[in-house]
């Protein structure tokens, strides 16, 4: 995860270390296990979006991108993750969501896992949430979806949370990361 400063006397900012040391640690410790799926689940625009958890490396806060010329501007450029020369895309801008998110942007890249792509790459996000694990019944994986190349979806997860008395179901977008980069590798 990136390095930042913390008041440890805003609650915020709190609950933040608390979301970025528990996703790194599901990262770390990411298992797989039959009839069920983890994901790192992110926000673009006003959606919610999930990859799947093996194919990430990392989260990091944003940093500065140094631009590259004569790229597509999804490519915002390039940042020395560690000694490693990362690119970085917009993913929200690959996918061309126009809408901005609501309430408190915390940009965060997520740094892709080597069997994605040779090269080291990250997606750039408007927020990272949590690692969660979802069993295979709250996931659709409709034809409609999932055998259309053209866009890039394996599916549709239900996600159901319990708010005070009610119960509250989202719907989150299964990406295929890896077929997205395989499209525009030749321009890495």
């Amino acid at each position: 995860m990136g390095t930042f400063l913390v008041d440890n006397d805003s609650e915020e900012v709190q609950q933040e270390n608390v979301i970025e040391s528990q996703v790194k640690k599901r990262i770390l410790t990411r298992t797989k296990t039959a009839g069920s799926l983890q994901v790192v689940e992110f926000i673009l625009g006003n959606e919610l979006f999930a990859i799947d958890l093996f194919d990430t490396r990392e989260v990091i806060n944003y940093t500065d991108i140094t631009p590259l010329p004569n790229t597509p501007s999804f490519i915002k450029g390039i940042i020395d993750l560690r000694g490693v020369i990362t690119t970085i895309i917009d993913l929200k801008e690959m996918m061309n969501i126009t809408q901005e998110a609501g309430g408190k942007k915390k940009s965060r890249i997520i740094v892709l896992d080597q069997s994605v792509s040779e090269k080291m790459i990250g997606v750039l996000v408007d927020d990272v949430l949590a690692v969660t694990t979802y069993a295979d019944d709250d996931i659709d994986k409709d034809s409609n979806t999932s055998q259309n190349n053209d866009r890039d979806i394996l599916g549709i997860i239900r996600k159901k949370t319990r708010t005070a008395d009610r119960d509250k179901s989202e719907l989150i977008i299964w990406l295929d990361i890896k077929t997205m980069i395989k499209k525009i590798e030749r321009d890495l």
